[in-house]
């Protein structure tokens, strides 16, 4: 659950612990989320307002020349290193950050255009070219402007004769659309049902073969997820990503009003603007210091409006909701457990809640849905006298206690690898927070029958014009449609009809043992999990002890090589299994040694994201030697040292060696996560890469149909990896033929 910020949770405690215990008690005996907000607003006032004040200061969100001048530096050293990723990404910050009109933002606008060529993104970077003319750009530097000019308006008609399509990555990335023609919602067979044991749940009424989509749906609300890093070092989620569709961008649009929000497209801009942004840019660092489940709570609420609030609340029965046509009140009737939070918990969420809508009541511009006039002198401390108020509050409440059990974290791949590599590099990456209609009806499995897959990104049209970019006389011009996020749910294996569809909610019994599983399900959803792989005797389980020999915890005693064993106890030490030995290992000084091995890794990957290959290898070959006295084959860590040493040997171009090293990450990801697992077929993927490009036809072909097999099952015929395994299979077969 992402929490506000640290200094305001401390500040709540204080306030709760400072509580007489009258009213502690009073607090704790309510139950209903109504009472619970009137009360919570009732103990805040300008205290909390000053105290939120101080603490969103830490979060930049205003426009500010110098450090816009700061970022343009900084993107220059790196464009002078010749990492025009890296340097796109300060200039578009630089962007961001400038005043309109202001001299950084032409200086931006013209340096990103320089990246961007270099990265062959001609279109953006005619649009930047125009856009940095049109501010004014020094006329005695002009000329390196129109001449840029000219050669993109070269590249892309040569490209155009070529090819007759638009080359640009987001429409190649968004060719197929999510759920293979099924539109949003969940299939024929499949439909929604509700019991007293399970509550809603989606049920097969058909059989439904793997692989087949299952349901397609979008999120309510999301929001994107500040600070979380993903490749190319310092940049966060809120710099690579656009805040609406989520899609990974170079060069994005920035909001006029602040320097946080940032969009692909001005299709994307629009549609942020219209649904939140409009009244969410004056309280930019406020719900930055919030929290992205308070954020993402009073988006939910002001998008939904009074209106469908107020026709939510009617009691309806629960079989009666439908998801596909209701979303939001389906949404809202989502459990929210209020009697299983914790007092301290139920207090936190409340008092922000009231502090977010006492800022709200004090001149926030809020859609037409909503007026919410501002509280009168009379009015301070009491919520009874601005209806209005104590409605949003409530719902916003109830959807912000929801979220701890309901919330779906959305992830995206995100491009990790050096621009000259020839072998895909990604991570996946939790890029933002979202609350579903449909898939938030799936019930958790620990060896869940579905699998899914998230779609990001715009839609591009060749027939119309985007006024957010000129490209030039004849050619075609882009208009983009504001997609957003979909999620995609497909079938992991055969599913009976008459049996639920389960999806996992994080512990997955690939990778946990029952107790721990159990424990963090209790603990974060409260309900004792008792689905088929708990329900399994301890002798049956796929991670019982070392049974089939393997580690269970993948770790090696540091004496005699043998398996270490986790304790059952609280403190959850490690023991030696072997009973000639019992060394026994203490769990903190275990976790500062892989924590010291996670420290090297991420330094070797960022001297590769830095184009030095020869130093990444040095340290992790050190590293390898020294983790393999506690790393077991199987351990994920072994496998992601594997990997990165795979892509250090592949970006030197020793196809051999980061074969081999690869084949190594690929057996510890298939004994973590599965045969049939996404992740695997992912490094069986980059596996097939590295075989073609060595040349070796026999291990590329005979890996290629394992990963098409995985990639389909997940993802759908029209998936781009599936679409480069077949076309590199179809040209090994060819010159096999010769």
């Amino acid at each position: 659950m992402d929490l506000p910020d640290p200094q305001w949770q401390q500040y709540v405690a204080l306030k709760w612990n400072d509580l007489n215990p009258e009213l502690k008690e009073k607090f704790t005996s309510l139950l209903e989320i109504d009472d619970v907000f009137k009360f919570a607003l009732n103990l805040t006032n300008q205290n909390e307002l000053d105290f939120l004040q101080s603490v969103s200061i830490g979060h930049l969100v205003e426009k500010d020349p110098e450090e816009a001048a700061k970022s343009r530096e900084r993107g220059n050293s790196s464009f002078k290193a010749k990492h025009y990723k890296a340097a796109a990404l300060h200039y578009s910050q630089g962007i961001c950050l400038a005043p309109q009109s202001s001299e950084q933002l032409c200086l931006c606008y013209a340096n990103r255009s320089a990246a961007l060529y270099h990265l062959q993104s001609y279109q953006e970077c005619l649009g930047d070219i125009n856009k940095a003319l049109d501010s004014d750009y020094p006329t005695h530097l002009s000329h390196k402007l129109l001449d840029r000019r000219s050669l993109c308006l070269n590249h892309l008609a040569g490209r155009e004769n070529k090819s007759g399509a638009d080359g640009s990555p987001a429409s190649k990335k968004n060719e197929s659309a999510a759920g293979g023609g099924l539109g949003f919602g969940t299939c024929v067979k499949v439909s929604a049902e509700h019991s007293a044991e399970k509550g809603r749940h989606l049920l097969a009424g058909e059989y439904v073969a793997a692989g087949e989509v299952i349901l397609v749906d979008r999120p309510y609300s999301c929001v994107l997820i500040p600070g979380k890093r993903g490749g190319q070092g310092v940049f966060g989620m809120e710099q690579r990503c656009c805040h609406w569709c989520l899609a990974e961008t170079l060069s994005p649009v920035q909001c006029e009003g602040c320097s946080y929000s940032r969009y692909c497209s001005a299709a994307c801009q629009r549609a942020a603007w219209e649904e939140h942004h409009r009244w969410e840019c004056p309280l930019g660092a406020d719900l930055i210091a919030m929290g992205v489940v308070a954020h993402l709570a009073l988006r939910v609420t002001l998008k939904a409006g009074l209106a469908n609030i107020q026709e939510a609340r009617r009691p309806i029965e629960q079989k009666n909701l439908n998801p596909n046509s209701d979303s939001y009140r389906s949404v809202f009737h989502l459990l929210h457990h209020i009697t299983q939070h914790s007092a301290a918990l139920r207090f936190l969420c409340a008092v922000t809640i009231a502090t977010l809508c006492r800022k709200l009541s004090q001149g926030v511009s809020l859609p037409e849905s909503w007026r919410i006039r501002e509280l009168s002198s009379s009015e301070e401390g009491g919520a009874e006298g601005n209806s209005e108020l104590w409605e949003v509050g409530s719902a916003a409440l109830r959807h912000m206690l929801q979220l701890r059990c309901n919330a779906q974290a959305i992830t995206s791949l995100l491009d990790t690898g050096a621009e000259t590599s020839l072998v895909q590099s990604t991570q996946e990456v939790r890029v933002a927070t979202a609350i579903f209609p449909t898939l938030s009806l799936l019930n958790h499995s620990c060896n869940p029958n579905t699998s899914l897959v998230f779609s990001t990104g715009t839609t591009a049209d060749l027939c119309g014009p985007d006024e957010s970019a000129d490209i030039g006389e004849g050619l075609p011009e882009v208009k983009r449609e504001a997609r957003g996020v979909t999620v995609t749910v497909r079938a992991a294996r055969p599913i009976k009809p008459q049996q639920e569809i389960l999806h996992c909610y994080g512990p997955h019994s690939s990778r946990m043992v029952t107790q721990e599983r159990q424990s963090l399900l209790q603990e974060q959803y409260y309900f004792l999990c008792q689905c088929e792989a708990c329900s399994l005797q301890e002798g049956q389980q796929q991670w019982s002890g070392t049974r089939g020999g393997r580690n269970e915890s993948g770790l090696l005693c540091y004496k005699c090589k043998g398996a270490l064993k986790k304790n059952c106890d609280n403190r959850g030490d490690f023991t030696c299994s072997l009973p000639t030995c019992g060394h026994c290992m203490r769990s903190a000084e275990v976790s500062n040694d892989l924590q010291e091995v996670r420290d090297v890794l991420e330094k070797a990957v960022e001297l590769m994201e830095r184009e030095m290959p020869e130093k990444a290898l040095q340290l992790l070959k050190r590293t390898k030697s020294a983790s393999g006295l506690m790393l077991g084959e199987t351990h994920p860590l072994q496998g992601e040292l594997a990997d990165a040493t795979a892509r250090a040997y592949a970006s030197m171009g020793d196809w051999k060696n980061a074969a081999a090293h690869l084949e190594q990450s690929v057996a510890a990801t298939g004994s973590q996560f599965g045969e049939d697992s996404i992740e695997l077929g992912r490094q069986l993927f980059k596996l097939a890469q590295l075989h073609f490009n060595s040349g070796t036809r026999g291990p590329a072909l005979s890996v290629i149909p394992k990963a098409r097999r995985i990639f389909y099952l997940h993802c759908g015929p029209q998936c781009p990896e599936l679409q480069e395994l077949k076309a590199m299979e179809e040209c090994l077969q060819a010159y096999t033929c010769r």
